[in-house]
């Protein structure tokens, strides 16, 4: 057998030809790049060979074959690290939510925050995080929730329930961004320090932090584990400090509890049962809370651990079991103390906006008890850490959008890399600002909608796999937990509306951007990797002695001996195949439609004398072009393949072709292989009869 047919090599300053040694499959299957398989791999350890490019394009698309292992905080680490160290990567998320969530919190709850927040506290330790230490366990290559949910519901079910979460993921992320940095912006101009001119310059400032971490993220950002346990140990020592001061300061004033129990009781109408309603009320709206879980679990790849056992790494889980549980506890205590003694100090006129204290409701109590100077420093390290939230929810959106989208062909190829989404997430993050005008109040219904969203969906995916497992007590403790999550989000919904149709606008662009590329790209070769077996190649071999090879696409039905003699006669009596020719059933056999990238495997089968050529795939006529192309690449000979023409009409077929990759496949075998492979002689040659 010959090798691949002789091409001139492609240009060093050719996209296709990345710097990442990424295969174009495009490239690949015209015949003008190595295959990506049987073919001799270059060892995985040299260094790769770094060729300069030229050009916007080339910029922007280097790194797109590192889809899933993104630059940043949660990307797949080259060096592992302790638990606690990784921890802090949860950190500037979870805990960076301090610096508003306590006027959130007297926003939604009034005198009855801190028991709203004890409901939170309750909800976060006994809810969300039995659910994610499950989603841990089995989720636990830093995919998350969302990818427990796609392996549990197939087809396109599962694909399109993954888009909507995608979106709420978006929203979640991209609010992070935008809130993280009107807060950082809220905490820069309310300084006494601050240059006057600057105070209410919220909108440039916020604009300007985006600006900046989308600069970063263009240049490449880099591991910042370093950077991000120093930010949260020195953010979390100067907010216990402001918390110690300020119960110090009750302790010193015991007449400060005592109004606030009237003021409690009042606001709750008079007894303590109806100061529980109003809590269990009002808590969904302090959703911000549990914003930490899913990063939580994102960050999964970068703990220290081995010990593999049943194909999972157990310490590795059990490292982010750990690291789950101690930050929940953590942030539970902040949460409980921060919002009793900020509801107890702060009078209820400061949070509201325009109020000293709204957004910054421990930096006020840091300024107005600690000094100018330690209240400056605290500010600061909120700013920092703030950023670095925005830093991690970006980096969060540039691991999810390449694992899922392109993959599932509901993205331009160009989503595969980092800097064109960076330049497309920061153009939405200012979009969302102006909107929003920089307010914190105004963005928090849309980020609890996101986060609550994401939550209920990992409590559903973890009440899946305990039914499908079996494991009934289970199934019944994760049904009631999620059945709270759900009401939480119904009841944020209702209370905040506006949260929803911002985060339904997120999931609307997602949906019909995904199906509009999805329809745009139905015309392309699909396949990862195209692999014979040993006896594929054999069929091949002596096809290719003869100097002609002629494959018959058959759709497989009682695979009996009388169904293959009459395809046989049929084809060579209609197509006109030489008498002397031998023929290769060519049979796709049906998986899920809704995959789009695959990894084709073709297995030679002798059946009843005849030799077949099996494929397993979803799509029937683009894996028939490629198996072709490849063909045609092994043995340097332009196959022949022979279709029936298939009955119905041209328009309920295409649709078919659509969402079932079946349809018209002779027509659009023949549409793939024209857009893929422009030289006719080299083309394989369509015969339909």
């Amino acid at each position: 057998m010959t090798d691949q047919a002789s091409t001139p090599a492609p240009d060093p300053g050719d996209a296709a030809a990345q710097d990442t040694g990424a295969i174009d499959l495009r490239a690949w299957a015209a015949g003008h790049e190595g295959l990506p398989d049987q073919r001799e791999v270059p060892d995985a350890c040299a260094p790769r060979q770094v060729e300069r490019r030229r050009g916007f394009r080339s910029w922007a698309m280097r790194g797109a074959a590192d889809a899933g292992s993104h630059q940043g905080p949660h990307g797949e680490a080259e060096h592992t690290h302790h638990w606690l160290r990784v921890m802090c990567l949860t950190g500037v998320d979870y805990f960076s939510s301090l610096g508003y969530q306590p006027a959130i919190a007297a926003i939604a709850a009034g005198f009855i925050s801190p028991i709203a927040t004890l409901v939170l506290v309750a909800l976060t330790l006994f809810g969300a995080l039995p659910v994610y230490r499950r989603v841990a366990s089995e989720s636990f290559r830093g995919e998350g929730s969302i990818a427990m949910l796609e392996r549990l519901l197939p087809w396109w079910a599962g694909k399109l329930f993954v888009l909507v979460l995608l979106g709420f993921a978006g929203t979640a992320f991209i609010i992070t961004i935008t809130l993280s940095a009107a807060d950082a912006a809220a905490h820069a101009v309310e300084n006494p320090l601050m240059p006057a001119a600057l105070h209410g310059a919220n909108l440039p400032i916020t604009l300007l932090l985006i600006a900046l971490l989308g600069g970063v993220f263009l240049r490449g950002f880099k591991e910042a584990i370093g950077i991000a346990v120093v930010l949260v140990a020195v953010y979390l020592v100067l907010n216990a400090v402001v918390i110690v001061d300020s119960f110090l300061l009750i302790a010193a004033q015991p007449e400060l509890i005592g109004d606030w129990s009237t003021a409690l009781l009042h606001q709750g109408g008079g007894s303590p049962f109806g100061v529980l309603i109003v809590a269990l009320f009002v808590f969904p709206q302090l959703a911000l809370g549990l914003s930490g879980f899913e990063t939580g679990v994102t960050v999964i790849p970068q703990i220290r651990g081995g010990g593999m056992v049943d194909g999972k790494p157990v310490r590795r889980i059990a490292g982010a079991k750990n690291l789950l549980t101690t930050a929940a506890i953590t942030m539970s205590v902040f949460l409980i103390t921060s919002s009793f003694v900020t509801t107890l100090l702060i009078p209820q006129r400061e949070f509201q906006a325009g109020g000293a204290a709204n957004g910054r409701a421990l930096a006020y109590l840091a300024h107005e008890h600690l000094g100018s100077v330690f209240g400056t420093a605290y500010d600061l390290s909120t700013i920092a850490i703030l950023w670095f939230a925005g830093a991690s929810a970006m980096a969060g959106l540039l691991n999810i959008v390449p694992r899922y989208l392109p993959r599932y062909g509901m993205a331009p190829a160009w989503a595969r890399a980092i800097r064109p989404l960076v330049l497309v997430f920061t153009t939405i993050a200012f979009l969302v600002t102006f909107v929003f005008g920089a307010s914190v109040d105004a963005q928090n219904g849309a980020y609890a909608t996101g986060v609550l969203a994401l939550i209920s969906s990992a409590a559903v995916a973890v009440t899946l796999s305990c039914r499908r497992k079996r494991q009934w007590k289970r199934l019944a403790f994760f049904s009631l937990v999620a059945l709270i999550l759900l009401y939480t989000l119904v009841v944020n919904v209702v209370q905040r509306p506006d949260g929803i149709r911002i985060a339904l606008l997120f999931v609307l662009g997602i949906l019909v951007v995904s199906l509009a590329s999805r329809v745009r790209r139905s015309f392309e070769i699909r396949a990862t990797s195209v692999t014979f077996d040993e006896a594929a190649l054999g069929f091949l071999r002596e096809a290719e002695d003869f100097g002609e090879i002629h494959l018959v696409a058959n759709e497989p039905g009682a695979r009996d001996a009388l169904e293959y003699t009459v395809k046989a006669k049929e084809e060579r009596r209609d197509s006109n195949i030489p008498g002397r020719a031998s023929i290769i059933f060519l049979e796709v056999e049906k998986t899920d439609s809704s995959d789009f990238e695959e990894d084709l495997l073709v297995r030679g089968i002798i059946r009843h004398g005849f030799r077949v050529l099996e494929v397993a795939s979803g799509n029937v006529p683009n894996t028939i072009a490629i198996v072709l192309l490849q063909i045609r690449n092994l043995t340097g000979v332009v196959p022949h393949v022979y279709f029936e023409w298939t009955e119905g009409n041209p328009v309920s077929n295409m649709v078919r072709f659509l969402v079932s990759g079946e349809g018209e496949v002779a027509p659009v075998t023949r549409e793939v292989l024209r857009e893929t492979e422009p030289d006719v002689r080299r083309r394989p040659m369509v015969h339909v009869s």
